[in-house]
């Protein structure tokens, strides 16, 4: 009798705890939709608007319909699109940004690669002070080495004209945070790999083109995404360097500068402003949603340990 008691209230409390589960799991399934909903709406409004024509656009604004696809006219997505795309030149900004992305992430990941390498492997006069100061200039601003930034690379090193380009790839070949992360990325490499590559008669750039290189895809991913997408959405520095366009060459300006420039021209319509919109942020979706895995794991890999 007493064990049917004991196996009775055991079970009361099991369903009352599974009912609790129950609920937990349900309200933060509901507060996870709707807080998704409430960041996805902007989202939903932009790609919506951009298959509209000027007239639904404004009768539907303020309304619910404002968030709802024009089926009846579903036309005007191409429209929109391929206007934006070749009667503003919006391709050609496009692909600037993608040039100027594809080298600068080379370049981040030879020169901030083979910085951190140096920095976590190797020990040399100095090295305390670099690593102080690669943790010092992680704190200070961006915007405040905009002007020296801008007098080095223009008045210095001439680079004006069609050569600004050049002032656009260079600066951000170099990054303190990314340099930080293959530091800690690249100590959590055994020193072992390097030692039996160097018995078997291998030296220092081999060994890291070769062997350190192919077991950081993880940070080498992160450090990809980030540089692309810091260079996709650069606006101010370019537009300081690079010479206005023209008519008669190809701009080098940015895709940032065209989606700017194709928001303030007079007589574009509300879907045409956001098929460019949509343009500019389709690669970064994309990019971000290929490399989502290698940035978790580079991230938990380098530990962000000091």
């Amino acid at each position: 009798m007493e064990n049917s008691v004991v196996i009775s209230d055991y079970e009361k409390m099991r369903r009352k705890q599974k009912t609790i589960n129950a609920i937990k799991s349900t309200v933060y399934y509901v507060c996870g939709t709707i807080l998704s909903l409430i960041f996805l709406f902007p989202l939903i409004y932009m790609f919506v608007t951009s298959g509209k024509s000027q007239g639904v656009f404004a009768n539907d604004a303020g309304t619910f319909r404002m968030f709802l696809i024009d089926f009846s006219n579903l036309g005007m997505f191409a429209t929109n699109y391929v206007r934006v795309l070749t009667e503003y030149d919006m391709y050609k900004y496009a692909l600037n940004s993608i040039i100027y992305a594809v080298v600068a992430i080379v370049l981040n990941i030879l020169v901030n690669g083979l910085a951190g390498y140096a920095l976590s492997k190797f020990n040399f006069p100095g090295k305390s002070f670099f690593s102080f100061i690669i943790l010092f200039l992680m704190v200070v601003p961006v915007e405040t080495s905009i002007i020296p930034l801008y007098s080095i690379v223009v008045n210095t090193l001439g680079f004006k004209g069609d050569a600004a380009v050049f002032a656009v790839i260079l600066p951000p070949a170099i990054s303190i945070f990314n340099i930080f992360l293959f530091i800690q990325f690249f100590s959590g490499i055994p020193k072992e790999y390097e030692e039996a590559a160097s018995l078997d008669g291998a030296g220092t750039m081999r060994i890291f083109f070769s062997m350190i290189l192919p077991l950081s895809k993880p940070i080498i991913a992160t450090v990809a995404t980030f540089t692309f997408i810091g260079v996709w959405n650069d606006y101010l520095w370019p537009t300081l360097v690079l010479p206005p366009p023209n008519e008669w060459s190809w701009p080098l300006y940015p895709i940032q500068s065209a989606l700017t420039t194709i928001q303030n021209i007079t007589g574009v319509s509300e879907g045409e402003k956001m098929a460019s919109l949509v343009i500019t942020s389709i690669p970064i979706f994309a990019v971000y949603i290929a490399a989502q895995k290698y940035i978790v794991n580079g991230f938990g890999s380098a530990g962000l340990k000091l």
